[in-house]
């Protein structure tokens, strides 16, 4: 991997709750430029708390790093504040959407440029998104709380590229949505990051949809990377297949119970 095309080097994490809950354990990972890398794993992993832990709004959750070091650009930003790393060009989208909801789909938008200044620059940018997601400009003046899961996650998409950000950490972009929804979803992530060159970090348990956009995998169990790689090797791996694909047929619900589990195990390398 090209250092020089490194944007986020997230080197041997951990992440620690209520000054007592271990959830993360020695994560790395790393995300270049111009890239969409997935993490993924079931309900429990880790996919949020290592999002959280980019965007520093762990403190929120009572939860800090306590080993490790993350860098974007090479730079340490781990005590960085949220609007410090919007800032800088990273931006997170909520797993939950998280829209306001008595405000319009625009005005939801607009919130995502409190950062900027330039009022030419904004409604352009407004402009932008409603070309890459035409129906929030029909649904432009409805509140967000009357509007489908679909659209509430577009909107939130939208939002954050309201900032113009060069990276993106996208929460569980699948939870809830009908399977045509979430293929629309991830089209559309997959535009911004060919046409705009957004960078995209992305949580998600729909493995199979995750893979088919993704560039690389990384594969979570219990607050470590238990497996990453191309995402078109991680799609063809019969261990993935069967834990994450559900194209197995037999019992086993977890990496651990694979006879090679422990020389994949990065953290005993």
């Amino acid at each position: 991997m090209n250092s020089q095309n490194i944007v986020l080097n997230v080197n041997g994490i951990e992440v620690i709750y209520n000054h007592v809950i271990l959830v993360l354990k020695g994560v790395s990972l790393q995300v270049l430029q111009g890239s969409i890398v997935a993490i993924l794993g079931g309900n429990g992993a880790g996919k949020t708390t290592t999002l959280r832990a980019v965007s520093n709004l762990l403190k929120g959750e009572r939860g800090e790093v306590t080993k490790g070091s993350i860098e974007l650009r090479g730079e340490r930003i781990e005590n960085l504040s949220p609007s410090d790393l919007v800032q800088r060009g990273v931006v997170q989208v909520m797993e939950g959407r998280h829209c306001f909801a008595h405000l319009t789909i625009e005005e939801n938008l607009l919130t995502g440029s409190y950062t900027r200044k330039d009022k030419g620059e904004i409604a352009a940018n407004l402009e932008k998104v409603y070309n890459y997601f035409p129906r929030l400009k029909t649904r432009r003046t409805s509140q967000a709380a009357y509007t489908s899961g679909g659209e509430q996650q577009m909107c939130a998409i939208g939002r954050a590229l309201m900032a113009n950000p060069s990276m993106v950490l996208l929460d569980e972009p699948s939870m809830g949505l009908a399977p045509q929804i979430v293929e629309e979803v991830f089209n559309i992530v997959k535009d911004l990051n060919d046409k705009e060159k957004v960078t995209f970090l992305l949580a998600e348990q729909n493995t199979n949809m995750a893979l088919k956009y993704a560039d690389y995998g990384y594969i979570m169990e219990s607050g470590r990377i238990v497996m990453d790689g191309q995402a078109k090797e991680l799609a063809n791996n019969e261990d993935v297949k069967e834990f994450y694909l559900g194209m197995g047929g037999g019992e086993r619900k977890s990496f651990k119970d694979v006879k090679s589990y422990k020389r994949r195990k990065r953290w005993l390398a």
